[in-house]
């Protein structure tokens, strides 16, 4: 899926609305002044305590960014963190040199500078993070809100659900814990993630493979896994939920005190939930209410209906949701494998406010319950793959170690693309532990779950299952450098990412 693409889809589907964006600058000659997006520090108290994090404050007070409908990304970033930070616009197809990952010709960017940025967004939910010293964890991210004409026709109220993992412990802390090393040695790890894959020569660049020469890859038992079940079928256990938290917070605040959202009664609301937890994947709980799946990670599907959807980390899901004349209804996120949630209330005038328990009864495993459901409204236009890579997922709990066909960030070998080509990728997932994976400069489709193909989502994160498959497939349009790694954020300072590179990039 191209940027041209997506700015024909947007353009389309204004004009179905008889709503025709301006393009700000083709419209005035001179362009409007830029928004400014402050990345900085906060007090938030979680549970009684104070706990000073980080924050990204747009120019509205709000964390974050909402543009309008045919507005562009023209965004200045004023660091006053105290200290170097780097945000990435997660899902948004910029140049790669605006991405915000550190290459070197992208550093950091130093407390007190100013960065600006100027690319057209593709509308939908989304939403922005540092990558830069595992700031993310503390905090420095917030939505990233692109609106569409044909938003504006629905004439819905929108409420953003944002999801994070909290900790009183730094991360290098967490990551120690998880490494069984020192504090020093895990901000060390973590660092490394800043460096960047040499030029090892096209010598060692694995061959990608021409499509339908990949061979299949067989389930395997594992230790974990047993082969016995109902119906002889394989049981597997999974390892989940590699960090015990201190709290889950939704917006913010925790169940003892939820955000309550007012409403209508009668109301109509597009909810965007985003899963901006850095190692923690939710069940999205509407309880009484049931809504409707729209859009993925941005971009529209055919409407699922449900009232419980698996969120991975990364992922957003955009839910239509048609309320009873009044009430209040709490909105959920249960935590995989637990019994630990969070949520907000929607709340009509007058309506008794419940209270929400910060516990409930477990909640099983993420799974593709949704994704095997999910068809995209735009698909990939029908084309043969030039290519195809495997990408093996590799690791474990002990050592604490994830890998990428092998090998660990910085030490890996560039997959390398040409301009034009359809790519494919199959993620063989050989652990016993889910793998968000996250693809920068690019939406993919997924077409294939444990071998049997679909026609599914248009996406920036697939969830990967233990012991499973996935194939998705892109069109290599944005020539640059782009990062692929697994969402969860200790599995990729500990090794889980690779790199695609276009032919002719200098680096």
């Amino acid at each position: 899926m191209s940027k041209s693409f997506s700015r024909r889809r947007f353009l389309r589907t204004a004009l179905a609305a008889s709503v025709l964006p301006i393009f700000h600058d083709a419209a005035r000659g001179t362009p409007p002044a830029p928004k400014r997006l402050v990345a900085g520090t906060r007090i938030l108290e979680v549970n009684g305590r104070p706990a000073k994090v980080f924050g990204l404050t747009g120019p509205d007070g709000r964390p974050g960014i909402r543009l309008a409908a045919g507005e562009r990304f023209r965004v200045e970033l004023a660091n006053e963190s105290g200290t170097r930070t780097l945000v990435h616009w997660h899902g948004q197809l910029p140049p790669w040199t605006q991405d915000g990952f550190s290459w070197p010709q992208t550093p950091p960017i130093t407390n007190g500078a100013v960065e600006a940025y100027d690319y057209l967004p593709i509308p939908g939910t989304y939403w922005m993070h540092s990558h830069h010293d595992m700031q993310e964890q503390n905090l420095m991210t917030a939505p990233l809100i692109v609106h569409s004409a044909a938003e504006l026709r629905e004439d819905r109220q929108e409420v953003i659900l944002m999801l994070h993992d909290f900790t009183f412990r730094t991360p290098e802390e967490v990551l120690a814990g998880l490494t069984s090393t020192t504090v020093a040695a895990a901000h060390a790890m973590a660092q490394k993630t800043e460096e960047v894959p040499a030029d090892k020569g096209d010598a060692n660049v694995p061959e990608p493979r021409i499509v339908g020469t990949a061979a299949p890859v067989q389930r395997m038992a594992m230790p974990g896994m047993t082969m016995s079940g109902p119906g002889g079928a394989m049981q597997m256990h999974m390892d989940l939920n590699d960090v015990h938290y201190d709290a889950f917070l939704a917006n913010d605040q925790t169940p003892a005190d939820p955000q309550i959202v007012r409403v209508e009664r009668g109301g109509h609301i597009r909810l965007r939930v985003i899963n901006g937890a850095s190692s923690s994947q939710f069940w999205i709980d509407l309880g009484d209410l049931v809504g409707r799946v729209v859009a993925t990670d941005g971009h529209p599907v055919h409407p699922v209906a449900g009232n419980h959807f698996p969120l991975a980390m990364a992922q957003r899901l955009d839910i239509l949701i048609d309320l009873p004349q009044a009430g209040a209804f709490p909105i959920l996120a249960r935590l995989e494998g637990d019994n630990r949630q969070t949520g907000i209330v929607l709340a009509t005038p007058g309506a008794h406010i419940p209270r929400i328990d910060d516990s409930a009864q477990a909640a099983p495993p993420v799974d593709q319950s949704l994704e095997t459901r999910l068809m995209a409204v735009e698909p990939l236009p029908p084309r043969s793959a030039d290519i195809v890579h495997t990408i093996v997922l590799g690791g474990g709990m002990k050592p604490y170690a994830w890998s990428m066909n092998g090998e660990y960030w910085p030490q890996v070998s560039p997959l390398m693309l040409t301009k034009g080509q359809r790519v494919e990728i199959d993620l063989v997932n050989r652990t016993m532990m889910a793998h968000p994976i996250h693809l920068h400069g690019h939406v993919f489709q997924v077409i294939a779950i444990d071998g049997r193909p679909i026609q599914g989502a248009v996406r920036d994160t697939v969830l990967v299952m233990p012991m499973a498959r996935v194939r998705i497939a892109f069109d290599a349009d944005n020539p640059g450098r782009w990062p692929l790694h697994c969402h969860n954020l200790y599995h990729m300072v500990t090794g889980m990412m690779t790199e695609f590179r276009y032919e002719g990039i200098v680096i």
